[in-house]
């Protein structure tokens, strides 16, 4: 039997993976998923890896995989002995990788972590034979906040649902759980959605629903272009059988459903924050309502909640409204009622590092929305603070940032710039937005940076004004990460305050 045809049977956890020779690239959470996947399917595992943590060096062995540590900058002896007939790569190896070149000019099959996960999707059944239905999420931002919220509405709803995928959680673990779910809500990232790209028609999920929430350049560099950055978006589309969510506000992901090959049937579900039409849900006197799912939705809307409430809970940004409307629309797509969803918002609370309020002291309130990685993130939070003193920069992973300085950089009190691609900062605003001031603490020593920050912000923000960290670029130019970065901002912050306050009570203000 060819490996093409063996691989195109393997359709089920209870197909015959015994035997089969499968190559792992990478050992990270989702590497390790997959390689402790298949040796309990019986399948013969070699895991390629740059390094590992010293948990997952002792596992692959325990788990009955073999595993070579080495660089991967060239296709290793060991991989070529190996032969594999399938290569399952974890999504932080691009297109352009050397290792990922030869698998495909190789002819060898070449998967990501998701497409293994919806062929082994029937390990753990339902009550009535089926299996858990997926609901696919992703966008430039907002994946993280709207797939959490989507499985809370579901939850709320009395259905079981995992968030897992890109969140946190690889999906393979979901599939695996031995209480099993009636809903998988999987944040995909345009890395895996260019794997899934790849797969053949037994390994393509068939999702319930699917939401692009937005489109901007990110990640152009991994990519390859904007062009390619947004085909592989659009794939989240792909095969979907009941709604294809997608936002008003975004004429790039309403050609992706347009465009996209869907189940007979499937309905094209808008959201933004205007007054819907049939068929959307939007925003109409400071009330979110739903004309999708109901049905006089000519003439009728059902109310989900209020601006009013989700502003007591945190939740009124209008860019975090956004994600909630496309969590309502994809809860309502599986009948979850408005009362629950209105129940679920009440106590509903943002991730640490979006948009989240570290202090407020002396009039002044500080912001971290470090999670803020791209322009896009950056401009919602901009819009849902104007005139804060904005905290720009970083690694700016080959995007322009003149566009979003243009844009929304004039609203700001002004700009203290950090990171590594600091010059381009400053250029944007030299050119876009030249009456802001503009102020760079330079590289130095990164463990100071946050602190130097947070000096400079507080002499220059008005009285009654926000500091906002919303960085548009990635971290790891001088942070482990972009949690990393957001509690050092947050840190900063209170040793600020803790100054002032001796400084009040009569003490000296400690490294001055």
């Amino acid at each position: 039997m060819s490996a093409d045809v063996r691989l195109a049977g393997l359709t089920s956890w209870y197909s015959d993976w015994k035997g089969l020779r499968v190559a792992v690239l990478g050992l990270s959470m989702t590497g390790f998923s997959v390689a402790d996947t298949l040796t309990e399917l019986g399948a013969d595992v070699l895991v390629l890896s740059e390094s590992a943590t010293d948990e997952y060096e002792r596992l692959v062995p325990v788990i009955g995989a073999r595993l070579e540590l080495g660089a991967l900058d060239d296709v290793p002896a060991a991989l070529r002995e190996f032969a594999p007939e399938v290569v399952i790569a974890s999504p932080g190896f691009p297109p352009a990788h050397p290792v990922i070149r030869w698998v495909q000019e190789s002819g060898i099959a070449l998967w990501g972590d998701v497409e293994l996960a919806w062929r082994v999707r029937d390990k753990v059944r339902r009550a009535d034979g089926s299996t858990a239905d997926w609901v696919l999420i992703t966008g430039t931002n907002g994946k993280t906040t709207t797939t959490q919220l989507t499985a809370t509405l579901l939850a709320e709803g009395g259905l079981r649902a995992a968030p897992c995928g890109n969140i946190g959680v690889p999906v393979l673990d979901a599939v695996r759980d031995p209480e099993g779910f009636d809903v998988l809500v999987v944040e995909l990232s345009s890395h895996q959605l260019w794997y899934l790209g790849l797969s053949q028609p037994e390994g393509q999920p068939f999702p319930y629903a699917a939401v692009c929430l937005n489109l901007a350049d990110d990640h152009l560099v991994w990519h390859g272009g904007a062009d390619a950055y947004r085909d592989a978006k659009a794939i989240v589309y792909r095969n979907t059988r009941v709604a294809c969510v997608y936002n008003k506000a975004d004429e790039a992901t309403r050609r992706m459903v347009e465009d996209a090959d869907v189940v007979e049937g499937a309905r094209a579900i808008g959201f933004d924050l205007g007054t819907p039409g049939p068929s959307d849900l939007g925003v109409v006197e400071g009330l979110l309502v739903d004309r999708a799912f109901l049905d006089d939705r000519a003439r009728s809307a059902l109310e989900l909640t209020t601006v009013v409430d989700l502003d007591r809970v945190g939740l009124a940004a209008p860019h975090i409204v956004q994600n909630i409307l496309a969590a309502a629309a994809l809860a309502r797509s599986l009948g979850v009622e408005p009362e629950a969803i209105h129940a679920a918002l009440q106590s509903f609370r943002l991730d640490a590092h979006r948009i989240q309020v570290v202090a407020r002291h002396a009039g002044i309130t500080w912001i971290d929305d470090s999670k803020a990685t791209n322009p896009h993130a950056a401009a919602s939070s901009l819009r849902a603070y104007p005139g804060a003193v904005w905290v720009v920069g970083g690694d700016l992973k080959g995007v322009d940032i003149a566009d979003l300085v243009a844009e929304v950089g004039g609203t700001a009190r002004a700009a203290v710039v950090i990171g590594v691609d600091r010059a381009g900062v400053v250029t944007a605003f030299e050119r876009h937005a030249s009456t802001v001031p503009v102020f760079e603490v330079d590289a130095g020593d990164t463990g100071q940076v946050m602190n130097r920050v947070v000096e400079i912000a507080a002499g220059i923000v008005d009285d009654g004004g926000t500091v906002l960290l919303a960085p548009a670029a990635a971290s790891f130019d001088q942070f482990s990460s972009y949690a990393d970065r957001g509690n050092r901002f947050a840190e900063a912050v209170r040793e600020w305050i803790e100054r002032g306050s001796a400084d009040d009570a009569g003490g000296s203000p400690s490294g001055l």
